[in-house]
């Protein structure tokens, strides 16, 4: 067995989980995780993004909303690295995806943009953009 993931919902899904648990080899492991993001966080995340993209500049400077997203993901304290590009031109970030983030996770970078737009002038195109 490579992978495998199991999103428990059910009861059934408890029982599968264990009967796998039973004949998976010595030495696997095994990782228990928070529910991933909601859709219409992410949504929201992105709606939020565009908004902070056409309306605020960081040291002077325009950023893509992927940009923006890397520099959010970071001053939550979520790992950044930048790599060469193999031209050797640019640099291209690495890092935690925001599908990775639990629900909580992306609750928390949503308050921090928020609260980031609040403080730069930002406003926001909805509500339901700025709702936890």
């Amino acid at each position: 067995m490579s992978r495998m993931s199991i999103i428990i919902q059910h009861p059934a899904d408890r029982e599968r989980m264990a009967n796998i648990a039973w004949s998976i080899a010595d030495g696997s492991r095994v990782e228990i995780k928070a529910p991933r993001r909601s859709l219409p966080q992410n949504d929201r995340m992105w709606a939020m993004l565009t908004s902070i993209a056409a309306q605020a500049r960081h040291n002077g400077r325009e950023y893509s909303t992927e940009q923006w997203k890397v520099i959010f993901m970071h001053a939550c304290g979520r790992e950044v690295q930048f790599l060469p590009a193999l031209d050797g031109s640019t640099f291209v970030p690495w890092g935690q995806s925001s599908s990775d983030l639990s629900v909580s996770e992306m609750s928390d970078l949503i308050e921090f943009m928020k609260a980031w737009g609040a403080q730069n002038g930002v406003v926001f195109q909805d509500d339901t953009e700025v709702a936890g």
